[in-house]
């Protein structure tokens, strides 16, 4: 096409149309990492502000933290309240003490702008259910006032050491499931024993348990092989649960005295998530079967108190050589009772039933209470049959 001087030559479609037409921001390209948490980052950015790139959040000035900036109403950026409840750890009765105080601003998760909120209360690691502690709820508020205490017993200094305490609040429904409003985590190894410690904290979103129901598909499969490749001495250190006895040997009787006083946190054996447990003693070597002495059996509970006391008549002389065999079972009829865990008090054995067993030989009329770990470890004798 011929172009007269003074004239401009026309454009192209093509060419006006990408003149004409901005492209806009550049965006960065997605990656595989802004789908993961990045170390140190966790509550600062999501993953949909790391998607947006640079500008997306700000740090408030002075706090540290950062706040999601958009104008949308999205989950990201609601409140879901704060929590305030004390916690207090005694060593003498190996006791956990919280006190759910009172949540102010919690969201709202019903029809009418509020919610039935309760608290629960789990220790971790471990089994849920076995450790579950709940209060009751309130109705219709999002401010609620609880002043309820729970307590754990059998709390040893070695879970204040690698346990965490895990405070969620829930929102019930009775027609549906309830809904989880919000969650908090304090690591035991954070209390001082004998200390009452006061908490309020703002309520996070759900954590995922670092558990195989957890993981993903691949994870799972990961996780199976590595749990074939250990060796089978660990699957004998799982823990049961925990019982309390207390020993005496009485001078002027001649004999032990073995008090079973509670269990807590058993493992569950039924299919309603319950056991029906039960506890055996079995004083040995006893070539007669004379020495096996049983409790009477707790229904559906996994933190049963017996308060039940069993005496051995034996002189003190021969009881270094004997051992206490403590064995519990969930009772089931029509069928044969399932072995929950078992633990052996005697010169012989390990750790603190070792110095148990030696505490009440070297001090005679003096009752010595103490907590144990039951493991999953069937003692011999108890192939007689429960």
């Amino acid at each position: 096409m011929t172009v007269r001087r003074g004239e401009r030559a026309p454009v192209p479609i093509r060419e006006h149309m990408a003149i004409d037409v901005s492209p806009g921001p550049i965006r960065p390209i997605a990656q595989i990492s802004a789908y993961f948490p990045h170390p140190g980052l966790e509550g600062v950015l999501t993953t949909r502000d790391r998607m947006r790139g640079p500008g997306a959040a700000t740090v408030a000035p002075g706090t540290g933290e950062g706040e999601a900036v958009d104008g949308d109403d999205s989950d990201d950026n609601t409140s879901l309240g704060t929590l305030e409840f004390d916690v207090l750890y005694d060593p003498e009765s190996c006791t956990l003490n919280c006190t759910i105080l009172r949540a102010k601003g919690l969201k709202p998760m019903d029809f009418n702008g509020l919610a039935d909120p309760y608290v629960k209360l789990h220790l971790l690691p471990g089994a849920c259910k076995a450790n579950k502690l709940k209060t009751r709820t309130q109705h219709n508020t999002l401010n609620p006032v609880w002043n309820e205490a729970l307590t754990y017993n059998g709390i040893t200094a070695e879970d204040m050491a690698r346990k965490t305490l895990r405070i969620s609040v829930c929102d019930e429904d009775k027609l549906t499931h309830n809904e989880f409003i919000g969650e908090t985590r304090v690591p035991l190894r954070r209390l001082r024993p004998g200390q009452k410690r006061h908490f309020n904290l703002c309520l996070e979103r759900q954590q995922p348990l670092a558990s195989p129901s957890s993981m993903t598909a691949a994870l799972r499969g990961i996780s199976c092989y590595l749990r074939e490749l250990e060796p089978p001495a660990g699957w004998a250190l799982e823990e049961r649960g925990r019982i309390l006895l207390a020993l005496m040997y009485i001078s002027e009787r001649h004999g032990l005295l073995v008090s079973i006083l509670r269990c807590a946190h058993l493992a569950a054996m039924d299919v309603c998530g319950y056991s029906d447990p039960y506890v055996k003693t079995y004083l040995k070597p006893d070539e007669e079967k004379k020495s096996k002495h049983k409790t009477t059996v707790k229904k559906k509970t996994l933190n049963p108190e017996y308060n039940e006391d069993f005496f051995y008549e034996i002189e003190h002389s021969d009881l270094g050589q004997k051992s206490l065999e403590i064995t519990v079972w969930d009772y089931d009829i029509g069928k044969s009772n399932d072995f929950i865990g078992g633990v052996t008090l005697g010169l012989g054995a390990p750790g603190e039933c070792r110095r148990h067993w030696l505490a009440c030989l070297q001090t005679p009329d003096h009752r010595l209470e103490h907590w144990h770990t039951l493991t999953n470890e069937l003692p011999e004798s108890s192939t007689f049959g429960p």
